[in-house]
């Protein structure tokens, strides 16, 4: 999908987005360019609208206004058009999302099976390679009830670029892994994006282990983006709403209840 002769245009882009859900505006007055090739990390607390911004991407969610671009082009609506969008774009979930009845290795096939007519010893020879870019290739018959944490999370992230897609997705990749599964899906996620050549957007709230594997940082409060620059900026930010969720403060210009009643993200 994306044009190589347009590689300078952002790979997403939104113009003005609002973000209903349920009849109630979860994000509005949204403008944000994601530069390609780069990291992006989006933060903000629980409930901010981290992972309905993820959903208009995918065009899971309809904006209500405005205009969602990813290279260069503006997110469908008819199914056909939208389904071959998904092409292009991997999704990593927090719950991974893993068949169980199946091993890893079928896992990992399963999007070469329903979008390409390649031979099966193709496919075995693509998610050999899939497994080995994320450190499992042993792991291939394991089934996910016998993998630990961060190993079933990294068999998602193999499933997710199974078919080379050229913006990642990630929706609290970090959540329920310990210290050590944290750091080896960051550091997955840095090098995949730059030997891959990809464009990722990582959506957490798990800001000190995301932070030093971004090139951007976004952050999310109030129904708003309050902040967007480097991870340097950001750091040195005394905007009062990005001080009070760096520090964890629980007093402050954001309402923890009322971002609790907004929604899951």
């Amino acid at each position: 999908m994306p044009d190589a002769a347009d590689n300078d245009a952002p790979a997403v882009r939104l113009t003005g987005v609002r973000l209903d859900r349920g009849g109630r505006t979860i994000l509005d007055g949204i403008d944000l360019a994601v530069p390609r090739g780069s990291v992006t990390a989006v933060l903000g607390p629980s409930g901010s609208g981290k992972s309905t911004l993820l959903a208009a991407l995918t065009g899971e969610l309809v904006p209500a206004a405005g205009r969602v671009e990813v290279f260069g082009q503006a997110v469908p609506q008819r199914t056909r058009d939208l389904l071959e969008l998904r092409k292009s774009i991997g999704v990593l979930l927090q719950g991974n999302g893993l068949l169980t009845d199946l091993t890893s290795a079928e896992n990992i096939a399963l999007p070469l099976r329903a979008h390409t007519r390649l031979p099966r010893a193709v496919i075995d020879r693509l998610v050999e390679m899939k497994l080995h870019a994320v450190g499992l290739r042993s792991a291939g018959e394991l089934y996910p009830r016998e993998l630990s944490g961060g190993m079933a999370r990294r068999v998602a992230l193999a499933r997710a670029i199974a078919l080379d897609p050229p913006l990642m997705l990630y929706d609290e990749p970090l959540t329920g892994l310990d210290p050590i599964a944290s750091g080896v899906i960051t550091n997955l996620i840095s090098e995949l994006n730059d030997r891959l050549g990809l464009t990722s957007i990582i959506v957490t709230h798990h800001v000190h282990e995301t932070l030093p594997i971004a090139d951007r940082a976004v952050v999310i409060a109030n129904g708003r983006i309050v902040f967007a620059g480097s991870p340097s900026e950001l750091e040195a930010s005394d905007d009062p709403l990005v001080r009070q969720f760096l520090r964890g403060e629980p007093d402050g210009p954001i309402a923890f209840d009322t971002a609790r009643r907004t929604e899951a993200a």
